[in-house]
């Protein structure tokens, strides 16, 4: 795993928990974009954690972009989100 991405699983596990963390840098299937030109990784992450039971879709989205902080701004120009409760896993 590469240093934004161990940033982004650090990040996470502390803020939220997880039962289940998967991080997939898919950087390169973007080479070219703007974003990827300015440094900013493309990222799919999948997240497994209590906090998210009950909440819907923009909230669980936000409990992931509030545990990324500043990493958003500047290592992460897209990130797709699949978070679950434990429930629904």
């Amino acid at each position: 795993m590469n240093t934004r991405a161990n940033e982004i699983e650090q990040r996470l596990r502390t803020a939220l928990q997880p039962l289940r963390l998967e991080i997939k840098d898919e950087s390169a299937k973007h080479a070219g974009h703007a974003g990827a030109r300015e440094g900013g990784g493309h990222f799919d992450v999948t997240i497994v954690a209590a906090q998210f039971a009950g909440k819907g879709l923009l909230q669980r989205h936000r409990l992931v972009y509030d545990a990324l902080g500043e990493a958003m701004r500047k290592d992460i120009h897209a990130l797709s989100i699949h978070a679950f409760s434990p429930d629904e896993a």
